[in-house]
């Protein structure tokens, strides 16, 4: 596979770099660059921006309303929009649900759903993960029995991120008992505010409330928002996680860690040095350098290959744990570099990185354990590997 652009994605990659320098707003990357947790707002202006533009559905074809571009130009303008300091799209609504109505909606749902997704009158949260099934997805317990033409769901749901801002959710719930745990799964769609739904945040270790449980109690939900065949919901559960899985690994987020990494250990002294002058931290980052290098050619191998067959296939796994694992040593090294200067969370003592820190160093503590959870949402790194011995090795 040649890892060069052609002419016509390089085109496309200067589009993105216009595109960006022209409309994304100053007050948008400040807040990015700072680290701290965006508000919705912050969020639904960038959404709308990208919707003009008709960029939101990054993975949707024309005939939906997406771009219709090739695995390669969704890859360019991943890495653009991280480079120039803007928001990740919320991927629940546009990267997850999106692809999963137009695969296995059917033609009322495609034409209901997918508009609001672009015009942002829905935002959409995921109900997967539960107390007792993480990881384990097969065993989560939240039923949903038939009672006429609607669905009456109970349990729980857990690490619902940016719930507290979505009007809908989409969840997997157990229609039928026993049998396998894979089978009896299905897919249906809800509205938040819905009488039985409670949406309760959950206070990470550095503050900030990114994630919630949402409760289920007796919610009549109508058969119509059965997505797919009843307890055929595993069959999309996998089609999705793939689509999450790509998206986890952050080649761009992590290019752009790597460009601020080196940025500030120029800036820090050791012994009266520049700290990137020294020779183990010069070699801890020439390693993550390394690795993030070789994460970017297996990301690219991965696009030839689904631009080729029309789907990503195993190798999402491998892009999930190295891209997991690549951006949590940016961070550490970050951390590392700013010394007793990371320690403060903000709202503590952050005033004092503010006067004598570099900019944004406040906030550096707060980014390091949050990036602790990537090697464990969207399955963790260690159920990754399972996926791949026994599809790859065929143990």
């Amino acid at each position: 596979m040649d890892l060069t652009f052609t002419d016509h994605e390089r085109a496309f990659q200067t589009e993105v770099r216009d595109f960006l320098a022209t409309n994304l707003p100053a007050h948008i990357t400040a807040a990015v660059r700072a680290g701290v947790e965006l508000p919705r707002e912050i969020y639904q202006e960038w959404h709308e921006l990208l919707g003009r533009k008709g960029w939101l559905g990054a993975t949707w074809p024309r005939e939906y309303g997406g771009p219709g571009w090739t695995p390669v130009e969704r890859y360019i303008f991943d890495v653009e929009c991280s480079r120039a300091n803007a928001p990740r799209v919320v991927a629940f609504g546009p990267h997850m649900l999106g692809p999963v109505i137009i695969e296995f909606g059917n033609d009322r749902q495609k034409a209901e759903i997918l508009p609001r997704i672009l015009s942002g009158e829905d935002w959409w949260a995921q109900g997967y993960s539960e107390p007792g099934a993480g990881s384990d997805l097969a065993s989560l317990r939240t039923r949903a029995d038939r009672d006429g033409d609607h669905y009456i769901l109970n349990g729980q749901k857990t690490w619902t991120t940016l719930g507290q801002h979505a009007n809908r959710i989409f969840c997997l719930v157990r229609t039928t008992q026993g049998g396998k745990p894979q089978e009896g799964i299905s897919f249906v769609l809800a509205d938040i505010d819905t009488p039985g739904i409670e949406v309760r945040p959950i206070r990470l270790i550095e503050g900030g409330h990114e994630v919630n449980e949402v409760f289920f109690d007796n919610v009549r939900v109508p058969v119509d928002n059965l997505v797919g065949e009843e307890n055929k919901g595993w069959t999309i559960a996998k089609f999705l996680l793939t689509h999450e899985r790509t998206n986890i690994a952050g080649v761009g987020i992590s290019m752009q860690a790597l460009d601020e990494l080196k940025a500030l250990a120029r800036r820090m002294r050791r012994k009266g040095r520049p700290l990137i002058e020294d020779p183990l931290f010069a070699a801890r980052i020439a390693r993550v350098e390394t690795d993030l290098e070789a994460m970017k050619i297996t990301n690219l191998r991965m696009l030839f290959r689904a631009q080729k067959q029309g789907h990503p296939g195993p190798e999402t796994s491998i892009l999930k744990i190295k891209g997991t694992l690549v951006n949590q040593e940016l961070r550490d090294l970050a951390r590392r570099a700013l010394g007793p200067l990371a320690a403060p969370f903000p709202g503590s003592v952050g005033e004092t990185n503010l006067m004598f820190g570099p900019e944004n160093s406040e906030t550096n503590a707060a980014t390091y354990f949050n990036n602790r959870k990537t090697s464990i949402f969207g399955g963790s790194n260690e159920i990754q590997r399972n996926i791949l011995t026994k599809t790859m090795l065929g143990l």
